[in-house]
């Protein structure tokens, strides 16, 4: 799907940045735009690392932001990966909207978070805030859930798991937007999120399978 295709989806600042940096959007991206992803529906994302996952939330929650729709929030596993995604957005969109991270103290509300437009955080601070009452959660009109396979890991899993559940309650009228490489039941989660499924195999570098024995690799 070429990108001028969604230019009238899509606010003409976000178009105009994207537009220096793509021409066409990936298999995985057209699929989610072909599923509703402008037009507000819920997505399950599972496809391949480097396909593509992450500029399908940057749609959702960009247009959400600058149509005035409400606050979006990038919600990631590790405190590393917060980081990482808070310099890469306040990088791209920092001189559209504001951009803030939140990982530090679980025992504040972040009262200053009312004042950010895209907030990104770990599920663990997220369930903090929502345990704290933070004023600024019902604002939310996006909710990006980064790696959602890890509902099925025993450490971090019952957590999201009812982090989740808490912001559907909460934010009824909220996107949500799940990313994964990789989902065991990619169906029946899709099912439990209302959400609508996007599954595709593309990668930008072909995935060969090898053995590796004495210096020498024999790919099947």
């Amino acid at each position: 799907m070429d990108l001028k295709t969604i230019k009238n989806k899509i606010p003409k600042e976000l178009y105009n940045i994207l537009e220096k940096e793509i021409k066409a959007l990936r298999p995985a991206q057209t699929k989610a735009v072909e599923k509703g992803l402008l037009e507000g529906k819920n997505l399950l994302v599972c496809t391949p690392t480097a396909s593509g996952k992450t500029l399908i939330a940057e749609l959702a929650a960009l247009k959400s932001i600058l149509e005035g729709s409400g606050k979006a929030i990038y919600i990631v596993p590790l405190k590393a990966l917060a980081s990482e995604k808070f310099r890469d957005f306040k990088q791209r969109y920092g001189h559209l909207i504001k951009v803030a991270l939140s990982i530090g103290d679980i025992d504040s509300a972040d009262s200053y978070l009312v004042d950010y437009d895209l907030i990104i955080t770990t599920s663990e601070k997220l369930d903090s805030l929502i345990r704290h009452h933070a004023p600024w959660l019902s604002l939310i009109s996006t909710i990006i859930i980064d790696e959602i396979h890890l509902l099925n890991d025993p450490g971090r899993g019952p957590t999201l798991e009812i982090l989740i559940t808490i912001l559907r309650q909460l934010l009824k009228k909220s996107q949500i937007i799940g990313l994964s490489a990789t989902i065991g039941n990619p169906e029946e989660l899709a099912e439990w999120l209302k959400a609508e499924l996007v599954i595709d195999d593309w990668r930008p570098v072909k995935l060969q399978k090898g053995i590796y024995l004495n210096g020498e690799i024999e790919f099947e």
